[in-house]
């Protein structure tokens, strides 16, 4: 969850929504994101909304504390049933993401959950994810996550390499991310992602193999692969600007992306969306899916985004203020915003795009259809899809998916 919030209407103080929010809910799946803004270190990477101890001192008081985080993100689990009002939905999936989840206690994760099923119910096949570093779970904790609903664990990996996790200041020890996978395994969980991190300043091609193979070793029935990006403000950004690091270019960018398909297909993984692949339908990311299909989902947390039936809002960052705005009977909400039908569009096109079936042709104007043909005579687009009316992307199109959703939607 990037830090940065965008402009907008001001939130109501109760949280209320315009009624166009709530039209046709029934028909739209619902889930949840529930965001754990702690981290016991920032990596050099990093420009999410989070938060070390230090960081934290002296400027959030007790209501900043993890001790009794739980609580207060329950209260807004308890809001939501207030603003959503007699929202027949059960909960379809549920995605605890941080920062560190897991530097909570495993009990406090499992009541977050249990305020959702209490006040929502939770569909049968309700998918429950929670983001975990290595280092910050054990065998029991996972056992007790898996016996309090959770089926589905994250695990941030980055690299096998030693010698990139210290440029990315990422405190693991190479081999424990695939040591969880063995633990996640055994505490019964079915479904096991790995997170990977390719293009960080000197790492090489065998690097990035020997980190697809390990991790495929490992047993995961999930994996995303993201490229590195150095946003301004961060650790990194101002040790490449120094010189101490070498920027990564885009070329190399698409060399690691190809032999990630190439290693993670040859070993029995399709992907489905441009930097996730999974081993069966059953193993994707139905929680992504939500967003990227742009279902509804309630974000609970400092600085959670949230959407429903067109409306967008998102809570105040900082855990002190969040925890102060519900103590206080009032919506965490920052701002606001009501899309346009051809915000909605454009954003559909952008996000379906970037999914294995790709976006229906009837979502393009003249210009964007006319920039489709050129991409499919250009074998950017599948030939076969596209005589059926879907725009869906070739490897090579992956590769460029930026340049040509911006062909499409201009």
């Amino acid at each position: 969850m990037p830090s940065a919030l965008p402009d907008g209407e001001p939130m109501p103080e109760d949280g209320a929504l315009p009624a166009s929010a709530l039209a046709g809910a029934a028909s739209r799946p619902l889930g949840f994101y529930l965001h754990v803004p702690y981290c016991a270190t920032r990596c050099g990477y990093c420009d999410f909304n989070t938060y070390t101890a230090t960081e934290l001192r002296g400027s959030g008081g007790v209501l900043a504390s993890r001790d009794n985080y739980a609580d207060t993100l329950i209260d807004e689990v308890r809001l939501a049933r207030k603003v959503l009002g007699d929202d027949p939905r059960p909960v379809r999936t549920v995605f605890v993401g941080g920062g560190t989840p897991t530097l909570l206690a495993a009990g406090d994760l499992v009541r977050m959950l249990a305020a959702v099923r209490d006040e929502f119910g939770l569909a049968d096949d309700a998918e429950i994810t929670t983001e975990a570093n290595p280092e910050s779970v054990d065998e029991a904790y996972l056992a007790e996550l898996r016996e309090g609903g959770f089926n589905r664990v994250s695990f941030g990996m980055q690299s096998a390499k030693q010698h990139v996790l210290k440029v990315l200041d990422r405190t693991h020890t190479p081999g424990r991310p695939e040591a969880c996978v063995a633990e996640a395994r055994a505490a019964g969980f079915d479904h096991v992602n790995l997170d990977l991190i390719y293009g960080t300043p000197g790492e090489t091609d065998d690097d990035w193999r020997a980190t697809l193979d390990a991790a495929i070793g490992a047993g995961p029935d999930h994996v995303s692969a993201y490229a590195l990006i150095v946003e301004e403000g961060t650790q990194l950004a101002r040790r490449i600007r120094r010189g101490e690091v070498p920027m990564t270019d885009d070329d190399v960018h698409a060399d690691r992306y190809l032999i990630a398909d190439e290693v993670l297909g040859r070993a029995g993984f399709s992907w489905y969306e441009v930097s996730n692949w999974a081993t069966s339908e059953a193993g994707r990311c139905l929680h992504n899916e939500l967003y990227w299909r742009g279902a509804d989902w309630w974000g609970a947390g400092p600085g959670a985004h949230s959407h429903a039936g067109g409306v967008r809002w998102w809570n105040v960052k900082h855990p002190g203020a969040y925890a102060a705005a519900l103590a206080g009977g009032r919506s965490p909400g920052a701002g606001r915003e009501v899309l346009s039908d051809e915000d909605r569009r454009v954003e559909r096109i952008l996000l379906e795009l970037r999914l294995v079936d790709g976006c229906p042709l009837t979502l393009l104007k003249e210009a964007g259809l006319a920039a489709a043909r050129k991409a499919r005579d250009e074998g950017l687009l599948e030939a076969a899809p596209y005589a059926a009316g879907r725009a869906v992307l070739t490897l090579r199109g992956r590769l460029l998916a930026d340049a040509v959703v911006r062909g499409l939607v201009d």
